[in-house]
This record gives C-alpha cells, structure tokens and sequence, in this order.
C-alpha cells in the first residue's frame, strides 16, 4: 500500500433527513435483530466447519424461547443442546435481572449486582449460543408466595412484557422451566415465571391483547405449544414436575440431540458447565474452573447431561411425540418461502469447505429472494444471519477503534475505521455511515485480499446524545418493577449502541451493511475487557461521601459534594436539592478544575426538619448553560466487561432521633457490604481489621468489633483466629456477627457456644419485610440502651427481615430478643441472639441490616446501635 493510500482523516459528509438515512437505518436496525436478544447469535462463524453448520441453521427457522425467573435459573445443557446441537433459534428469557441475590465476590448488591448478573447471561449465552431477553420484573429477593411476586411485579405489566418477548422473539415452543404450582419451600418468583409464562401462552396470539404492543411495530404471535420439564428437571426449584402432573397420560414430548457439537466436537455438557461457569457472582471465582458444571447434580445445570429429555405438555397442540412436531421449520412456512428454502438446501448440500467463498454467488442469490418476502422478525433475523455467513465465507471483518472509550455529547470523536477481506472476490467498501448524526463517509474503495484497508474519520457526538445508564436504571423503580419510558427497550438486555457506525460494502451487485460499535483497545486487560464499547460521559461527575447522611432532628450538617473533572479546563457552579422541609445554603457552589480527573469538594450547609424525616439531596452541575446531575460508580470483575454506572447523584438523608455509646469500632470485612460507613454515620470511628489483628492486644482500644456479612464464608483467615476474638471478649468487648450462609465452605465455630445455621434456607428467612416483629426481651438492653426499641423501629423496611436464621442454639447462654415469622409460617426465634460471655457480649444476628442501613430505615440504625453499644 502506497503512502497515498495510507490512513487519512475525512471530514464526514452530512446526510439528508431521509432516503439514504431512512435506508442506513432500518439496515441498521435489520442487522442488529439477532443482537436485540443477548449478542449470542450475532457471532461471525469461525471456521469452515462453522460456516457449514451456520448455513444449516440459516435453514431451520425453528424456535425455542426458555422462561424463568432468574439469572442462574436456565438449563444450560438444554440451550446448549438445542442451539449447538440443533441449530434452532433459542433463547432464555430471564423475568428479572437477579438483583436480590447474593454476591460472592463482591461488594456489588441492588441494582449493581443485577447488572453484573446481566452481563454474566450475556457471556453464558456467547458460550451456549442461545439467546437473552429479559422483563422489567426487578428481584426483590426470596419469596415464599407466588401471589407475592406476582403483586410487586405489577401482574399486568410484567405479564404484557412476557408477551412482548414472545411477539419479539416469536418462539414455536415454550418451555416453563419452573413449576407453576406454589409448594413449600418453592421461591415465590419462580412459580411466577412458569405463571406467567403460561398466561402469556394464552394472549400473545390475542390481537386484543396489549395493543399499544402492535403501535410499537409487533404482531400477534402464537406459539405452537407450551411445555414443562418431566424428567431430568431441577428438582426442588421447580424443574416442571408440577407441570408434568398437570398433563393428561401420552400428553409429553421428547427433544434428542447429538452429545457433541457438531462444529468443535466439544461435549456439550462440557460446553455447558462453561456457559454456567460464567454465573460467578453466585457461586464464586473459581465455580467451573476445573470444568464443573453447576452444582454437579441434575443435568439441566451442565455437568454432561443426557442428550434427550421429556417434556410434560402444559398448553397448545398435544399430537406430538418430539418437541417440535407440527412446526414447519423451514422457510415454507412464510409465502413465497418456498424458493428460499430450496436454495437453502441446495447451499447446504454444496458448501466446500475447503473453499468457503465459492457458496458467495448461491448466498447472495438467497439474499436477494429474502428481500422479497413479506416483512416479519424472523426474516429479518434470517437476514442478518445470512449477512453473516457471508462475511464469514469472505473473510470480511471490521473494526472502528477510538483512541477513549469516553466520550463526551458534542465532541468530536477521532476514529480509525478497518476492513479486511481474506477472498479474493471483488468487495468494496462503499461508505462508513453513522446513523446517530445523520453523516456519512464515502469511500468507493476496493479492498485488496489480506490487505486492511485503513480510514481515519473525525466525527461529532450529536450534543443531545444521551449519558449512558442502563435503560432500565434511568428512572425510580417501585419495589417490583423498573420503570422503562421507551417501551421499545423493554425485553432488550442491554441498551442499543449510543452511536452505532455502518460499514456499507458492494459485493456481487448487492450493497451490505455491517453494524459494529467504536470500541477502545484496552492492552493488558483479560479478554472480556480488551475492547471497551464506547461510552458517554458528561464532562463531570458528581459524588457524595456516603449513600445515606444521618440527623438529629432539626440539626444542622455540612454535606460534602465531590466534583471530579472528566475533562479539561471545566469550570461551572453546583447547586444542591431537597425535599420539602430541609433547607440548604448557600445556593450554589462555583468550582474550576484545570485537568482531567482534577478534583473538588463544595460544602453545603443542611438543616433538618424540627420533626423525623427522610428524603433525598439532588446534586448537580451547570458548565456552559447545560446542566449535569450524574455520578459515576465502576466495578470490574475479570469475567465481565468493564461496567460503569451513572445514576443521578442523589444523597439518602434522615433525620430521627438516635444515640450511641462508645467511640471506636473494628469492622472486619466479609462478602462486601457498606456496614462500615454505616457506622461512621452513626457517629463512629471505624477501623478495619485483618484476620491477623483478632487478638486482645491488638483489638485494645477498641468498643466492639462488627464482623461482614458472610465473614465466616469468605475468609480463611477468621477461624484460626477466633480464639483471640473470643478472649477479647471475656475480656470486656462486643461483637456482633452478621449472618452467614449453611454452605461448604462456612469455617467455625460461629460463637464460643453451641450455634448452628444448618437447615432448609426458606425455612430460616423471614422474606416479607413487613412481618410483625415481637420484643421477647424488651428489658434487656439491647432493645433499651441506648435506644428504646418499639414495634415503631420496625417500620419502612425493606426487601426482606432478615434471612439464614441459626436453627440451634445454646439457649443456657443466647437470650432471643425478636421473634419474626412470615405469613402462615413460625420461625425459630433466632433473628439476633446475645450471649453473654465473660465480661464482654457476643451477638449473632441475621436480621439484613445489610440492606435495612443503606437504605435509611431509621429503626435499623436504632437497634444497630444498641447492639454495638452492649456493655458501655
């Protein structure tokens, strides 16, 4: 390549508001049909040996949509087996995003966790190759009661986005993966899902069914059946035994697949024991890493698993013996597809796989008979998957790489545009488009086989391009649901891209488009975080100190708000917002920061009301007449992508009465949580601690000591040091154990007398937040010093009271302070439980004050503090 035809920068020509724009757009949006479900089929083949198994799947237009209630719910041997074994288009449809969970290697919870849940989905579909949707049903945590779920979820609205999902993705089988049938034990969520599911079977061919749907563009779909696992399912998390009673005798199906995959010829169990290895932040860092599969038990969570399973049929057509019978898997099934799927065929049967660019003149002829059937989804899908195997048999691939993932709304973004070809058949990039700003680059250049073909381009981020928040984040969720204003989002994964580039290429006479991001080339990162998608920034972010800020009521505090320059030279003022009743002065803040990443802290003064009250501050920042309001949280797991968050920057205040006593204590990490800076509100000084500094002399000083949520799960070095805790206590000091799980790897004794947390994990939980809460020892001085605990403390909690329960206990030494029970239900009174052991007090409690102290509960702090002031 000549120096003349090296790199250079192009200034973009602007598009006209239609035509060529109009076209860009809808290829744009045909192309990224496939991706709208999880990013799992939009994969360009590999391989000669994938090329001709892709074209086989091109073929089938076969359907499977999975449901459940939750990330970690699917059967990855089953997905894995109908997409790579089968070649069908497959899919899990995930009602939440597993926001209520647990996370074993992190301190991520909430709305945090369920984003790292929802890419650890995105990366087990890139394994099993299946694809992802989702509901706006938000994880609340465990329930016992489907009628529960089905309430917070907002019945109505999360069943019309089941629906949504099934007119989107327009499955010819369902499959219930859970029990529809409420039995004791059974997580509430997950009978909801196979509820609702069934429902959703009901209306989704019923035009009268939700029809601001069919405003949005979608059709009525009717899948053919629906069905529930008989035989090999998940037991007793609802594997669809319920459902396999519910069917009359001969009313099942069976599914066979091969046992390998026919492209690698990797044991698909194998294949799915990775895709649920990526389900980390459930069962660890090293879950799958010696090629385990799930919990090593039923096949549905990998491990192997038989290559045919039967189905009970719950709904739909019962004349059937295999899973798919009665579907017309084949392009016939749309008119005028006839032709299609012969041609189909005939590229199958003569694909050479030693010379994958000979089937190019036979795939774009099918391409051009698709264009001319009538217009529907899996067409388009078809399309976009064809486009793909085209690129895969030329050797075609792109790429736009910018220089900073983070980008700022009205700048211009340098980008460096690649394409490279392998064939030799004449392909030409005709222009690099970006729909986002309405402009394009020609090109008109041929590519020269295994010679990229390289363009440098500057180009504007449209001013009024959104900051980027996951969509289902940018507005208040209720207790069940997020709220989502673009209903056209809604069942997506993931946002679109905020500017999504085409290149557009001349082969054979027809022009295709390929849809791709800029992405940044991160070096030294693991593979999942080597190409950063690009993202929007504002050129500040802003950031209190703490999640909640505790009052006296009618106190006065000096709240801190942290400015940090994402840019250069930014300069502006920061104002600060309350609700009704809290005053705050002065009015506005200026800062000036000189260089990026600079930073600035600007104080107000806040006054609460004379009265209890809770609300919440608004931060934001005017630089040059627009106005930013956004923070900014990363967190980096090695199998994830990057993920950066940007919530509104918003401050929990509340003012009520409290008290303390003592000064220091010592916090002892566990699995993640933000107890410590919780303390700190209260008035503490806090010190964390290592398992090495459990011992009398280097815990002196100290009032008591408060021990992680899950402490004696994740760390090694807390049970060789008990003895010394335990001394320290005789000795005089507190401390106070926040609950732990009944898993293999829990490392005690958990107290210096007999206790134990083993036992059914529903049984020990108290998951409705408003259970009655008794005192039974309202004198003792954990509910009386220095705060006077009342039925009143209990109050505006949330998710759930508190969970894993010990289920045995020294009764000659613990006193029970609380007994709690859900609804039709009488737990063991175990939720906190003190002994007294020498001169000093040991507290177990598995009350979520976790959860309860993040939020703001007033009684929370209240009890908190009684039990860590025990013998001051």
């Amino acid at each position: 390549m000549g120096r003349r035809d090296a790199a250079r920068a192009i200034c973009p020509r602007r598009l006209k508001p239609h035509g060529q724009v109009a076209r860009a757009t809808l290829g744009l949006l045909g192309l990224l049909g496939a991706a709208i479900a999880g990013h799992a089929t939009d994969t360009v083949p590999d391989s000669p040996k994938a090329i001709g198994f892709e074209l086989q799947s091109f073929a089938t237009v076969g359907s499977v949509l999975y449901v459940a209630a939750h990330p970690d719910d699917e059967s990855n041997s089953l997905l894995a087996q109908l997409a790579r074994g089968r070649g069908y288009r497959t899919a899990y449809l995930s009602l939440t995003r597993g926001d209520g969970g647990q996370n074993e290697i992190g301190p991520e919870f909430g709305e945090k966790l369920g984003l790292a849940r929802t890419h650890e989905l995105l990366a087990a579909r890139r394994v099993d190759g299946a694809r992802q949707y989702f509901t706006r049903a938000l994880d609340y945590g465990f329930s016992k009661d489907v009628n529960e779920a089905l309430r917070l979820w907002e019945h109505e609205k999360v069943l019309g986005d089941v629906v949504r999902v099934y007119r989107i993705f327009r499955p010819d089988v369902v499959i219930a993966g859970m029990s529809p049938v409420q039995t004791p034990g059974q997580h509430g969520q997950h009978v909801a899902s196979a509820v609702l599911a069934i429902e959703a079977f009901k209306l989704a061919g019923d035009p009268k069914a939700y029809p601001e749907q069919l405003a949005d563009g979608l059709t009525p779909w009717q899948p053919k059946r629906i069905v529930g696992r008989s035989g090999g399912g998940r037991g007793g998390r609802g594997g669809g035994g319920a459902a396999a009673a519910e069917a009359p005798a001969g009313g099942t199906v069976r599914f066979e697949s091969p046992s390998t995959d026919p492209v690698t010829g990797e044991d698909l169990g194998s294949i799915a024991s990775r895709s649920r290895s990526m389900h980390k932040t459930q069962f660890g860092l090293n879950f799958g890493a010696a090629g385990g599969g799930g919990f090593g038990g039923p096949p549905s969570f990998g491990g192997g698993g038989p290559t045919s399973s039967t189905f009970a049929i719950i709904d739909g057509d019962r004349d059937a013996r295999q899973l798919l019978d009665g579907v017309d898997a084949t392009f016939a099934r749309f008119p005028g597809g006839a032709e299609v799927a012969k041609l189909a065929g005939d590229a199958v049967s003569q694909f050479d796989a030693g010379n994958p660019a000979a089937s190019v003149p036979a795939l774009l002829a099918i391409r051009a008979r698709l264009a001319r059937l009538p217009a529907d989804p899996i067409v388009a899908d078809k399309r976009a998957q064809l486009d793909r195997i085209l690129q895969a048999c030329l050797g075609l691939s792109v790429e736009t790489v910018i220089p900073n993932a983070e980008v700022v709304p009205g700048e211009t973004m340098p980008l460096r545009h690649t394409a490279v070809v392998k064939a030799t058949e004449p392909v030409k990039l005709v222009a690099v488009r970006f729909p986002a700003a309405q402009t394009e680059d020609k090109f008109n250049a041929a590519i020269t086989s295994g010679q990229p073909l390289t363009r440098e381009t500057r180009t504007l981020l449209p001013p009024p391009t959104a900051i980027s928040q996951p969509y289902w984040l940018r507005e208040e969720a209720s207790p069940g649901l997020f709220r989502v204003a673009d209903r056209k989002l809604i069942g997506l994964p993931e946002n679109p891209p905020p500017f999504p580039v085409e290149f557009v290429f001349s082969i054979g006479g027809q022009e295709i488009a390929i849809a791709t991001e800029p992405v940044q080339i991160v070096s030294n990162a693991s593979p999942a975080q080597q190409r950063r998608k690009l993202t929007v920034i504002p050129p500040v972010s802003l950031g209190f100190p703490y999640e909640v800020e505790l009052f006296a009521p009618g106190g006065t505090k000096t709240t801190t708000i942290e400015v940090t320059a994402a840019r250069d030279n930014a300069a502006g003022a920061v104002k600060l917002s309350g609700p009704a009743g809290w005053k705050i002065s002065p009015a506005s803040q200026p800062f000036k920061l000189a260089q990026v990443g600079a930073k600035a802290r600007v104080t107000f003064a806040v006054t609460a009301p004379a009265s209890a009250a809770s609300g919440v501050l608004a931060a934001s920042a005017e630089i040059g007449g627009a106005t930013y309001g956004t923070g900014r949280y990363s967190f980096s797991y090695p199998h994830l992508p990057m993920q950066l968050l940007q919530p509104p920057a918003r401050l929990k205040v509340a003012a009520f009465e409290f008290a303390i006593r003592g000064k220091n204590v010592g916090y002892l990490p566990g699995a993640g949580d933000s107890v410590a800076e919780n303390l700190e509100q209260l008035g503490y000084t806090v010190k964390v601690l290592t398992g090495a500094d459990l011992s009398p002399e280097k815990l002196s000083g100290l009032d008591a000591v408060v021990l992680g949520v899950r402490a004696f799960n994740e760390r090694r070095d807390l049970a060789p040091n008990l003895p010394g805790l335990f001394a320290w206590v005789e000795a005089g000091g507190t401390v106070v154990v926040q609950y732990n799980r009944p898993s293999g790897n829990l490392r005690g004794p958990l107290a210096p007398y007999e206790l134990s947390i083993n036992g059914s994990a529903p049984a020990l939980r108290v998951t409705d937040e408003t259970a009655p809460v008794k005192l039974l020892a309202a004198d003792h001085a954990a509910l009386t010093v220095p705060n006077k605990i009342t039925p009143a403390d209990f109050a505006g909690w949330v998710q759930e009271r508190g969970a894993y329960f010990p289920s045995k206990w020294d009764e000659g030494h613990f006193v029970s302070l609380l007994a709690m029970s859900d609804p039709g239900e009488e737990q063991p009174p175990s939720s906190v439980l003190v002994a007294k052991h020498g001169r000093g007090y040991y507290v177990y409690t598995g009350i979520a004050f976790f959860r309860q102290l993040p939020a703001g509960v007033p009684g929370a702090y209240r009890l908190f503090a009684n039990l860590v002031s025990l013998g001051k």
